[in-house]
């Protein structure tokens, strides 16, 4: 038996396939995951059975304990980040590659059939504008592969992978020009190829087909922050003014303390002895109290990740509703805000721009005008996201979007790219 897996280690989900004598299936990675085939790219340390849990195991653990031990999400925006050297967890250090193998070995480990020591891993177009971050980034990762057991490692631009999934299902002999934008949970990727119905074969390459590729770094998480800062960080302090403690100046709570909020994985890093002592003296300080301590209890219960899912959860509905509310109720913090469709759009205009000359960037290095292109393949969660939608429906027609198996495209094309190998 020939095997090699695709797997997709994503920023918010994971995804795995495998691909045995040139037939790909995909693999369900989480058993408490009861919606879908993929697995919740998050960890957490149960403090009391001195263990880790992946995927919904580990959401589930979280809660029960009432978040009491260490949850990490996103794990995946830290490989270029050269500033994230290793973390401590019950006085054990842990370097990033460490943590992130954890994740890769429980995926790894729930494939039932024989041992698979070979693996296509998928990789954003762009994990940093700075290439010595970019190349630091890939290496973390395969390093996290073979602490995981990997003894055969590839790599596989996302969206090319994406791309590949989308050209298994035409026709033999039948060709098509594809943009494929592949919208993660930290990046998101646009790439134009060439797709050729009924080529399998192992020696084919498909290099000379890619046309084209760009990426940016704005995914989902980027939206959930942008949401958090302009609709839901003001009931935390943001805009609270607190009086100098040796004069009658007023100041803005501690920028750096704040734009933790702005991200999920960075308000554990409050709950330092230092951190904590900052909040308790600006509470005496504020001209709202109230809104300070609302703080402190975020960071003290470790409640960021029940905050940010309120905020995901408005987010997708928001893909199907014109208003909604954030509701958030934990321990004494309760919060109603509502947002509206129009809000939200006008919160991430910058970002959609963003997005949309990428996309031009990626037409003109193709030398390609909007109306050459065929068939527009979108994957990921934020493709629903109808602003972003738009773009690519006024650049190129509804008719042309295909948004087929958006959250495992990726891994199954991987899973093909396998084929080239084995």
């Amino acid at each position: 038996m020939s095997a090699i897996f695709g797997l997709d280690f994503g920023t918010t989900n994971s995804a795995l396939s495998v691909n045995i004598n040139g037939v790909v299936n995909m693999i369900d990675i989480d058993e408490f995951n009861t919606v879908g085939k993929t697995l919740r790219s998050v960890i957490y340390f149960d403090e009391e059975k001195k263990d880790f849990f992946v995927g919904q195991e580990a959401i589930n653990h979280y809660i029960e304990n009432d978040s009491f031990g260490r949850y990490m999400q996103s794990i995946k925006s830290f490989l270029p980040d050269q500033s994230f050297e290793h973390t401590t967890i019950d006085r054990r250090t842990y370097k990033l590659d460490d943590l992130i193998a954890i994740i890769l070995r429980k995926i790894k480990e729930r494939y039932s059939g024989e041992t698979v020591d070979s693996v296509i891993l998928g990789r954003p177009v762009v994990f940093s504008k700075d290439k010595k971050n970019d190349k630091i980034a890939e290496k973390r990762l395969k390093s996290a592969a073979i602490k995981a057991g990997f003894k055969n490692i590839y790599f596989q631009y996302e969206p090319i992978a994406a791309a590949l999934a989308f050209e298994n299902s035409l026709p033999p002999s039948e060709e098509k020009i594809v943009l494929v934008g592949d919208f993660g949970g930290g990046t998101s990727d646009f790439t134009i190829i060439k797709a050729k119905g009924g080529i399998q074969k192992k020696e084919y390459n498909h290099k000379e087909d890619v046309l084209s590729l760009a990426g940016v770094d704005i995914g989902g998480d980027t939206f959930d922050s942008k949401i958090m800062w302009e609709k839901v960080a003001k009931h935390f302090g943001r805009y609270v003014k607190v009086k100098g403690a040796m004069s009658d100046y007023w100041f803005d709570m501690p920028p750096l303390m704040m734009a933790k909020l702005r991200k999920w994985h960075l308000i554990p890093f409050l709950r330092s002895y230092q951190n904590m002592k900052s909040i308790s003296e600006a509470k005496q300080r504020s001209n709202n109290p109230q809104l300070v301590e609302n703080l402190k209890a975020l960071v003290d219960g470790n409640y960021g990740f029940m905050l940010y899912q309120s905020i995901e959860k408005a987010k997708i509905e928001l893909s199907s509703l014109e208003k909604t509310s954030i509701y958030f109720r934990e321990y004494n913090l309760k919060i109603k805000e509502d947002i509206t469709r129009i809000e939200f759009q006008k919160i991430i205009k910058n970002e959609t721009e963003r997005i949309n000359l990428c996309v031009n960037n990626a037409l003109a290095q193709a030398e390609l005008t909007a109306s050459e292109i065929d068939v527009v393949f979108l994957t990921g969660g934020s493709s629903f996201i109808p602003c972003i939608k738009e773009i690519f429906e006024e650049k190129f027609g509804n008719g042309k979007i295909n948004q087929t198996n958006p959250f495992t495209s990726v891994a199954y094309g991987l899973g093909l790219t396998g084929g080239l190998h084995i």
